[in-house]
């Protein structure tokens, strides 16, 4: 997959705060098939998600990692 072909989210993740919370949910949500990347902006508290990976992983990746998905996602670019 292309990144031209891939759908992108962004996740309001209101508890991250630290390197430590970026590193475990991108960690957690690279694992999920379908990411094509995941990048974690620790001072606007969100997760950008980029790929064909299914909503519902992506929240169960995030959950797991510790962190609870705001019910707000913005669909990007």
């Amino acid at each position: 997959m292309t990144a031209d072909n891939a759908h992108t989210r962004i996740y309001s993740v209101p508890a991250i705060s630290c390197g430590h919370c970026q590193a475990a949910i991108e960690a957690a949500v690279a694992t999920v098939a379908g990411v094509e990347s995941v990048d974690v902006d620790i001072a606007a508290r969100t997760v950008r998600v980029a790929g064909d990976a299914p909503d519902a992983a992506i929240r169960s990746a995030i959950d797991d990692a510790g962190y609870d998905v705001a019910d707000d996602v913005t669909a990007a670019g």
